[in-house]
């Protein structure tokens, strides 16, 4: 009798415990959250992206509201729906316990800014992906311009970007070479702000200082643009001392192995 009377009293304590977790569960789902925590990485001060225009976005796609119920929280759908946008490389989204969550992103670093003949303007970034131009931001970047034909495509596989054994009539893989290199290099960084790609192929350089113009011919390679770059470093850092920054109107390292130039 006292087993029987032992169980049925482990019985209304097991369920009592339900009962509670069940009451707290349904309780906890009602909770109003608070607004996230949200951490915005960017590697430099090009940040296309603030906690105030974040929330807005995941606002107007219903996704958050500042009255939302722990229960109305899609965390997946919410971290899918950030990283489908330009700016984004990585994001993770939290929930805490209680009324707390989290927002942890990353954004896209823009090395060039692109007009096309189409009338479109966007952004390549470091690791070669379309960024599309924000109305609120202008990133300070390597600005190209002049017979680029090449459509603004967020999803451009950055891989076909980046191999130069792929044949395309597409300029986007040498521009990103010139502008990675740009970007990386502290000299060339400082000294050219603007890049034209002429009908026949060519790109030339406008440098911020001095009013001479560099023929740099195609980038059909990573070290075909290496190699041009450092003949250009070793001009600007050993001849232009001497010769004057305005001596010249024209420096070409178009060629191999070559620095010709032409006198004003």
């Amino acid at each position: 009798m006292k087993i029987w009377l032992f169980r049925i009293l482990w019985l209304f304590l097991a369920g009592g415990v339900i009962v509670v977790f069940y009451l707290a569960s349904e309780s906890a789902k009602k909770t109003v959250l608070n607004k996230p925590k949200v951490a915005i990485h960017a590697d430099d001060e090009n940040a296309f992206l603030t906690k105030h225009e974040l929330l807005d976005r995941l606002k107007l796609r219903r996704l958050f509201s500042d009255d939302m119920e722990a229960k109305d929280l899609k965390v997946h759908t919410i971290e899918r729906a950030i990283a489908g946008m330009a700016e984004v490389k990585e994001v993770d989204v939290y929930k805490h316990l209680g009324a707390d969550w989290e927002i942890k992103l990353a954004l896209r670093k823009p090395i060039a800014r692109i007009f096309n003949t189409r009338g479109e303007s966007y952004y390549l970034d470091q690791d070669g992906f379309m960024m599309n131009r924000s109305a609120l931001h202008t990133a300070r970047v390597l600005v190209f311009s002049g017979y680029i034909h090449d459509a603004y495509n967020p999803r451009l596989n950055c891989d076909f970007i980046n191999n130069p054994t792929l044949k395309s009539s597409q300029k986007i893989g040498q521009i990103y070479r010139i502008s990675n290199y740009v970007c990386n290099d502290p000299l060339m960084h400082q000294l050219i702000g603007q890049v034209y790609l002429e009908a026949d192929g060519d790109f030339i350089l406008i440098p911020l200082l001095g009013e001479q113009q560099i023929i740099f011919g195609p980038a059909r390679s990573t070290k075909e643009v290496s190699d041009k770059f450092e003949r250009l470093t070793h001009f600007y850092k050993e001849a232009l001392p001497h010769e004057g920054w305005n001596k010249y109107k024209e420096i070409s390292v178009k060629y191999e192995g070559q620095i010709v130039c032409r006198k004003k």
